[in-house]
């Protein structure tokens, strides 16, 4: 994850106050704590997911992210930005979600070399633009791995039981890639832009994968979130503004 930005044609808010976000000061998220790996689950044939201890986390808000630090033998570092997969009720625990990139340096650490008990060191939370606090209709487009902060969201929903309406889009190549794919439920509806499942259409998201979602519009409307590369959020953003959804209500997390 390296910004959060919109297409040209948009002026979002710079800034999102959240009502009834979790208290961490400036101070706390700015203080790198030790991580311990606890657990690796495979998602996907290029995507695991990363459990982490660390005791003195403070919370986190669905869609916030943090940094991690990793630190070889001879004392080089690398530091890389990781959207927050878990929901904040998992207290002491963090999970991410990692794309194995190829020529990566950390996501090629973390599936090739890394090991239950194995410590990093994470900073955060970090962002409040791009979080969903619960409190207001959300609808959800997500590409690949834009589907972890995502997922954050849908866990904190089910956490809590949570009756507010919320939509996940969720775009693979194939049902192979799809990750999460055992965790969805009613409220998602996957796109397959290469293979699908027999009798399943192939093709990109489109206005058609929209028009469900904004004939049943919740009171209030939608508060929309897309997570993908540069490409894939210019896109879905472009296709929420022609179904109707307005501009300063699409808050966008783009990377790659």
């Amino acid at each position: 994850m390296t910004e959060t930005t919109a297409p040209p044609s948009f002026v979002p808010p710079t800034r999102f106050a959240v009502p009834g976000r979790i208290a961490v000061s400036n101070r706390a998220a700015a203080v790198w704590q030790t991580a311990t790996l606890t657990g690796i689950r495979r998602e996907t044939p290029h995507a695991a997911t990363f459990r982490f201890a660390v005791p003195a986390w403070a919370g986190h808000l669905p869609g916030q992210h943090l940094m991690l630090r990793l630190t070889a033998g001879d004392g080089y570092t690398a530091q890389r930005h990781y959207s927050l997969a878990s929901a904040p009720d998992d207290a002491g625990h963090v999970e991410l979600t990692l794309d194995h990139v190829e020529g990566g340096e950390v996501s090629g650490w973390f599936h090739t070399q890394a090991r239950v008990g194995d410590r990093v060191e994470v900073r955060g939370p970090l962002s409040g633009f791009f979080a969903w606090p619960g409190d207001r209709p959300a609808l959800l487009i997500g590409a690949g791995s834009g589907v972890v902060p995502l997922m954050s969201m849908i866990r904190h929903r089910r956490a809590r039981a949570l009756d507010v309406p919320l939509r996940l889009l969720v775009s693979a190549r194939g049902p192979e890639e799809l990750i999460y794919a055992r965790e969805y439920g009613a409220e998602t509806t996957p796109v397959f832009t290469r293979r699908a499942p027999a009798g399943v259409p192939v093709g990109r998201l489109g206005a058609a994968h929209l028009a469900p979602v904004f004939a049943e519009l919740p009171a209030g409307g939608w508060e929309a979130y897309v997570c993908g590369s540069n490409a894939f959020a210019e896109h879905a953003s472009r296709l929420l503004v022609a179904a109707g959804q307005p501009v300063e209500r699409i808050r966008i997390e783009r990377f790659g």
